[in-house]
């Protein structure tokens, strides 16, 4: 597992051949978003990388417009690589941000 920030509320990126799972926890504003970008797009464009990337959002308590745009640059992404991206364990927040923003459809939510 790959520690992007230290601590339980950090980044981190784990995951095998088959599925990518990027772990996101704390508050996502403009302070962490580049942080997040890059780790989605690494863990989107690595080469021979799995074709499932799943962004777990379960410890993610608040996200902005400035994390909305990391995620909606890596749902582009992926389709640009021919992967698939979803969201596992959004909370509230997250899912209105999605929503007041016409963007809920973009996103697949799973629960694995």
């Amino acid at each position: 597992m790959e520690d992007l920030e230290g601590g339980e509320q950090g980044m981190r990126v784990n995951g095998d051949e088959q599925r990518r799972v990027v772990h996101v926890g704390g508050e996502m504003d403009i302070d962490r978003a580049a942080i997040l970008r890059d780790a989605l797009h690494a863990a989107i464009t690595q080469p021979g990388g799995p074709d499932e990337i799943v962004v777990d959002l379960s410890g993610l308590s608040f996200c902005d417009s400035s994390g909305l745009s990391a995620f909606l640059l890596a749902r582009q992404a992926a389709a640009e690589h021919e992967r698939r991206i979803c969201l596992r364990g959004p909370q509230p927040q997250f899912l209105r941000l999605l929503a007041m923003t016409g963007t809920d459809t973009l996103f697949p939510i799973t629960d694995t």
